[in-house]
């Protein structure tokens, strides 16, 4: 399956799927289904209401249908309705979030492979392309993935302190906070269920740097470590 590596706000890098072209498609039909109900929406309003302009009715119906899209993917982080209700975004290939420019680019692409060529070269193109991108994706530098859930694990689920003796082997880890100890455990947690070794070797880079620790460990271990001794000396407090 090919994979995206995303990198998060806490800077560690997740390896996501990209989105499926059947994620991609429902994604699509639910997006026209909430266009359509705006549609009628604004007909009923207009059925009740004094409007009586015509390039007022067919302004509130076109201008937000043509920029639902673009304004959806800027204002809600890669996602349109569609997308978010199948899981999915658009992100940049080189894992940083994509830009307003990206979405721009791929929306006026849009305008030309799915909306006046009825979706047949996008549909070609993320079926050849090998990363889930259509056009407008490679002009813009980026492609749709799937959204997989991180599961959240407390230090009290990843390790159980029942040496009453323990010897914390990391003093320094009293400068760390709960918020850097999460992120260690994400990246731990990551690695586990993926086999993904690229957080773990980012956080303990980081780690190390910041406490000034030298040590042979290896990244695992040495991160478990770094839980474990943080999890001892802040139980007293």
């Amino acid at each position: 399956m090919q994979t995206v590596s995303v990198r998060t706000t806490q800077n560690v890098v997740i390896d996501y799927p990209v989105a499926s072209l059947g994620d991609r498609i429902l994604a699509y039909f639910i997006d026209v289904l909430i266009m359509i109900a705006y549609v009628i929406l604004v007909f009923l309003v207009i059925g009740f209401g004094e409007i009586g302009s015509a390039a007022i009715i067919i302004s509130l119906i076109t201008i937000p249908l043509f920029l639902y899209h673009l304004l959806f993917e800027i204002f809600m982080n890669g996602q349109s309705p569609g997308k978010r209700q199948m899981n999915i975004k658009v992100v940049r290939l080189d894992g940083t979030p994509a830009t307003i420019g990206n979405y721009i680019i791929r929306w006026l692409l849009r305008i030309i492979e799915i909306d006046l060529m009825s979706g047949a070269i996008a549909l070609l193109t993320i079926a050849i392309s090998g990363k889930g991108q259509r056009v407008g994706d490679i002009a813009a530098g980026t492609t749709v993935v799937k959204l997989v859930e991180q599961q959240a694990v407390t230090a009290k689920e990843v390790f159980t302190l029942t040496e009453e003796n323990y010897i914390p082997v990391f003093q320094q880890v009293i400068q760390l906070n709960d918020n850097d100890i999460e992120l260690i455990q994400q990246a731990l947690e990551v690695n586990r269920t993926t086999g993904n070794l690229q957080p773990v070797m980012a956080v303990t880079e980081k780690v190390k740097s910041n406490l000034g620790i030298q040590t042979d460990l290896p990244p695992v271990k040495f991160l478990y470590t770094i839980v474990k001794d943080y999890g001892h000396i802040t139980a007293g407090k």
